[in-house]
């Protein structure tokens, strides 16, 4: 018995033969797949502003989700307390739900022992609570040591430290322990009355040691590297034009601007879009969706990173699947039910905020792998147009396409070479349309520094993006001038 199952199930007076029993007693004739959920949380978030600690709160979560499925129809229920009792009384529940069905066995239980892609570490110990601050306090120091502009600082740290087990009636049986860390840095800047604020930060499936070490390419430790591209960027913005407005060459950075890609195109693959056909790339496998020099993955199993799972919340491993093969639509990302009905194999991201919720289709960490061209040959190849390294956020329609998205940080494009920073460039465009239109792709594929949350039907996870720069031929640009 590991860790997981001690401090979920044997301290809570349940065993596999309860958990066998529970399923068994939801698998009649109506019911045919059933699943049972159980997580433990703790989490922690300390805030620094103007040298004040303004927040300190730790939380602990613990429960057990249970579902039942039958045909397209979905039975749930769940519990904040675990035991024997609560456990049949949530199962009953999730059954009574499901009331049409073509009935299905349970199956003896089969361990799962997949790759491990992160450390099972405990984040929230690995600091004293004193050392927590004290690192807030220099991340403060640093930025304001940086530029005399900077008015003011606010900075943050969080940790998850997340156990999870999964037994369902296919015989699946999993358990996960899951860290996760995230720092950052936001800074006001004033000059001449005018004022512009920035964020930089990051995080990994670690704990927090990862803030510490030198991140490849650098000279410095990640904590002060954040403090000081947060200053960086808003004295950009302090100096920046005006946005103008029309259609526009845009070079998208590498790195964060995989954002975009995400929203844009991410989302419409996304299993339970595409069987109700309500995705803008419904029913388009094997054909051509994209510029052909784009190969998107969603890759569950990078090393410690923000998006990644051992397993999934289904007990399904993760996994590395191509979405788009040079310009070519693969497939979709899968949980188990929507992977049923459409006569496919689950790949992997099934995934759920919480006990609490049920799981859906959702992405890991999604990216485009890195084409040929140089991005000083991207850049020169544009003689008038918008260069995006960073976004702020935005929004997509997943039946049309269509998406709005504001950079944090832009700059005119003139005669091949970068020149003036602007601000309030809003980019504008169609999912698939613009994806056509990528006409040169960057050997600098770069992942996000690990920032990424996702919101889908009330629910958010943690993910990563990534792309290398690449360049869109065609864009609307909103903006002031």
């Amino acid at each position: 018995m590991n860790i997981v199952e001690k401090s979920l199930l044997s301290d809570s007076h349940i065993d596999e033969e309860i958990l066998s029993k529970t399923l068994k007693s939801m698998m009649g004739r109506q019911v045919d797949y059933a699943d049972l959920y159980f997580q433990a949380s703790q989490h922690e978030t300390w805030v620094l502003e103007d040298g004040i600690v303004k927040e300190g709160s730790y939380n602990i979560e613990r429960g057990v989700g249970v579902r039942a499925i039958s045909g397209e129809k979905t039975g749930f229920a769940y519990s904040d307390d675990i035991n024997p009792q609560a456990l049949q009384q949530a199962a009953d529940a999730a059954k009574g739900i499901a009331d049409s069905g073509s009935g299905a066995t349970v199956k003896a239980f089969s361990r799962q022992s997949p790759i491990n892609v992160y450390q099972s570490v405990e984040p929230l110990g690995s600091l004293t609570q004193e050392q927590k601050i004290d690192l807030l306090h220099q991340i403060e120091a640093h930025a304001r040591q940086t530029d005399s502009r900077v008015k003011q600082v606010i900075a943050s740290i969080s940790g998850v430290y997340e156990t999870i087990l999964v037994s369902a009636s296919d015989g699946t049986y999993g358990t996960d322990i899951r860290p996760l860390v995230r720092l950052n840095c936001s800074v006001l800047v004033e000059e001449n009355g005018k004022r512009e604020r920035a964020s930089a930060g990051g995080g990994a499936r670690t704990d927090y040691s990862y803030f510490f070490d030198v991140a490849p390419g650098d000279n410095k430790p990640r904590y002060l590297a954040y403090a000081e591209e947060s200053v960086r960027q808003a004295l950009v913005n302090l100096v920046a034009i005006e946005a103008p407005a029309g259609t526009f060459p845009v070079v998208l950075g590498a790195g964060w601007p995989g954002v975009l890609l995400h929203e844009a195109v991410g989302h419409g693959l996304e299993g339970d879009f595409n069987r109700k056909g309500s995705s803008a790339f419904s029913g388009k496998v094997g054909q051509q969706v994209t510029s052909k020099l784009c190969t998107i993955v969603d890759d569950g199993t990078l090393v410690d990173r923000r998006g990644s799972i051992t397993i999934d919340d289904e007990g399904t491993p993760g996994q590395y699947n191509v979405l788009i093969e040079q310009g070519i639509l693969k497939g979709y990302m899968q949980d188990k039910h929507n992977a049923g009905l459409m006569g496919v194999k689950p790949t992997g991201n099934g995934r759920r905020e919480s006990y609490a919720h049920l799981p859906m289709p959702r992405m890991t960490n999604t990216y485009m792998l890195a084409g040929e061209s140089s991005p000083e040959d991207i850049i020169k190849s544009v003689k008038k147009g918008i260069y995006a390294p960073n976004f702020a956020g935005g929004q997509v329609d997943i039946t049309s396409g269509k998406f709005v998205f504001t950079s944090s940080e832009a700059y005119l494009i003139e005669d091949g070479k970068i020149t003036s920073p602007v601000k309030g460039a809003t980019l504008i465009g169609n999912g698939p349309e613009a994806m056509k239109r990528i006409s040169m792709v960057g050997n600098d594929l770069k992942l996000d520094p690990g920032v990424g949350v996702c919101g889908k039907n009330g629910q958010s996870m943690p993910v990563g993006v990534g792309q290398p720069t690449l360049k869109v031929d065609e864009m609307t640009i909103g903006g002031t001038q």
